[in-house]
């Protein structure tokens, strides 16, 4: 008699994961073309600690005595990539741990070129059944992104 209801159960667990849909997912849409992490309009797909970090990077780009704390993509750990190579050599991998997930991108920003190749650890949340980013980090060069910070400028 526990079988079938544990039967029932499985199945509806994993149907309510399908419907949210991989973790991967949510990754794999910023190594599209022309998306960019940073960019406005895509905030609602990210959490804190790095809204925080969109928030102040947005007030130091509004401001004359301040540096933003964003010069290049966070998804790629570069301002110059091929978007072909990067399409033909990106691989995603995901662990989930309930509503907690890492995501691992490696990929090859030019065809040839010494440092090209990049690994990126994605940690993520799920939010209302959504795939949400809370930390991008290279593990190439060895940075997180919410450790980052913007600077304010010397008051005189």
């Amino acid at each position: 008699m526990k079988l079938p209801l544990l039967a029932v159960t499985f199945c509806l667990s994993m149907s309510a994961a399908a419907m949210a849909g991989p973790a991967s997912d949510a990754v794999k849409f910023f190594y599209s073309p022309g998306k960019f992490v940073a960019d406005a309009d895509y905030r609602d797909r990210f959490v804190e600690p790095v809204t925080k970090l969109f928030e102040q990077n947005d007030k130091a780009m509004d401001s004359a005595d301040a540096i933003p704390c964003i010069d290049a993509d966070p998804a790629l750990d570069a301002q110059d990539f091929d978007q072909g190579e990067l399409s033909r050599t990106l691989k995603l991998s995901e662990a989930v741990s309930g509503d907690s997930a890492e995501v691992t991108a490696t990929f090859s920003l030019f065809p040839d070129g010494e440092g090209a190749e990049r690994e990126m650890v994605w940690s993520l949340k799920k939010i209302g059944g959504k795939w949400k980013v809370a930390d991008i980090a290279s593990k190439t060069n060895g940075w997180r992104l919410s450790d980052l910070e913007c600077v304010s400028g010397q008051v005189e």
